[in-house]
């Protein structure tokens, strides 16, 4: 009996949450080591079911970096990076695109729908969703065929998103004469909440958010402001493949997304954990001030 009446405290904790949340929407980066293990990818989708089963709007923006890296390998098409960015030549953009658009893509629709959903996987060629244009060189280095987005036409994502459709947005971006581009998947997850006016915009990645010390586990932030951000950019704490997680969720702030998270998704669970509990989990990125004493 102890244990059914625990069950029903949780949910009942739950529920000013969902009722704050009820008819808005939620933007989910989900990708790259998140995605590794099957039975915490599994409870991913069930947390993103359940969203939509609660009447919250999820909108799913996937990466999928080491697939794309496997498939490269076997292909003999060298992966490089600079600066969190994945070097992106003719040959890569190519695979990147059958990766992304195709085989990941689909699995995640594949996934969401077993469980009772309605997922809708698209790309950002498909009508317009991500305008893009060549990423240009940072500090003379050329990324190839990486995208800078120019505009999110976020009309059909709203369409969906409003119904009863979950929206799955692979990063693929094209200009006027269709030509495609990698976009970073943490900076279209920005774009794509901001877009949307998103009441949030949650990053899924493999460690438990952002540390003022990365070698002292107990230095994890629970709340970190913009300022914070940019200095402990400058001290290189903030560095790789966080710098796109950051700099999405400061361009979601100030574009009117209400929070931003950034959570570890190899842990089961981990979207319920921190939107429908009093304690939350990760680290939360805000326009205002904090008392971190940075």
């Amino acid at each position: 009996m102890n244990t059914l009446i625990y069950k029903a405290n949780i949910l009942v904790e739950a529920l000013p949450y969902i009722q704050k949340l009820r008819g808005k929407t939620i933007v989910i980066k989900y990708g790259g080591n998140a995605m590794v293990d099957e039975g915490i990818t599994k409870t991913i989708m069930q947390d993103i079911t359940l969203l939509k089963y609660v009447g919250v709007n999820p909108v799913v923006v996937h990466g999928g970096g080491p697939k794309i890296s496997e498939t490269l390998d076997v292909m003999n098409i060298k992966s490089e990076f600079y600066k969190g960015l994945r070097i992106t030549n003719k040959d890569a953009i190519d695979v990147v695109q059958m990766v992304l658009a195709g085989s990941i893509n689909k699995d995640i629709v594949s996934q969401i729908n077993c469980l009772g959903g309605k997922a809708i996987g698209l790309c950002g060629k498909d009508g317009n969703l991500i305008l893009a244009e060549k990423k240009k060189n940072i500090e003379n280095v050329d990324l190839g065929y990486v995208g800078e987005i120019k505009k999110i036409n976020s009309k059909m994502i709203e369409l969906l998103a409003q119904d009863e459709y979950i929206p799955v947005i692979a990063p693929i971006g094209t200009d006027s004469e269709g030509q495609s581009y990698n976009i970073n998947a943490d900076t279209a997850a920005g774009e794509i909440a901001a877009a949307l006016k998103a009441e949030k915009l949650i990053f899924l990645t493999d460690i438990d958010g952002i540390y003022l010390d990365p070698k002292e586990p107990n230095s994890l932030l629970s709340v970190i402001s913009i300022g914070e951000i940019y200095e402990l950019m400058d001290k290189g704490i903030i560095s790789g493949g966080m710098i796109p997680k950051v700099l999405g969720c400061i361009k979601a702030l100030q574009q009117g997304v209400n929070r931003t998270h950034i959570l570890n998704g190899t842990i089961p669970h981990p979207i319920l954990l921190e939107i429908f509990t009093d304690k939350g989990i990760g680290t939360m990125v805000v326009k205002e001030e904090t008392n971190n004493g940075l």
